[in-house]
């Protein structure tokens, strides 16, 4: 009854089309504490939330929960700060990908090219020098 029937002959289309990922995966270091900083804050806001209702409703166990939750915030600042120091050392270990189009990579570039020739130009010069002749200029 909704069958769409292709016309024959026409060419297969595939289910879905691959489309490139934008962004590099994440080192694994950093990505391994990426994922324990967000458990340990889905936990941290499960606890609030215990924390808050058992607070309104005047029980027990509201102050444990209240010290449990501030705990838990204590421990989610220090997993987030771990994933950040993580990249950090990441990056510094392993370098970070510059852009070809850098500025400060076109100048290094240059300047080795630069010292290439002159150590090129003096070996010239020592080479002619030992065989006795006059350099060439």
């Amino acid at each position: 009854m909704f069958e769409e029937t292709e016309p024959e002959g026409a060419p297969e289309r595939p289910l879905w089309t691959e489309v490139p990922a934008r962004h590099t995966r994440l080192p694994d270091p950093v990505r391994t504490a990426a994922v324990r900083a967000g458990l340990v804050v889905a936990v941290t806001v499960l606890l609030a939330v215990v924390a808050f209702l058992l607070t309104m409703a005047k029980a027990l166990f509201a102050f444990p929960a209240v010290i449990a939750a501030v705990a838990g915030i204590v421990a989610a600042t220090w997993a987030v700060l771990d994933v950040w120091v993580t990249r950090q050392v990441w990056n510094q270990r392993h370098g970070v990908v510059s852009e070809p189009s850098s500025t400060a990579r076109r100048l290094r570039r240059e300047r080795r090219q630069a010292r290439r020739q002159e150590r090129a130009a003096e070996r010239e010069f020592r080479r002619i020098r030992r065989r006795g002749g006059q350099p060439a200029m």
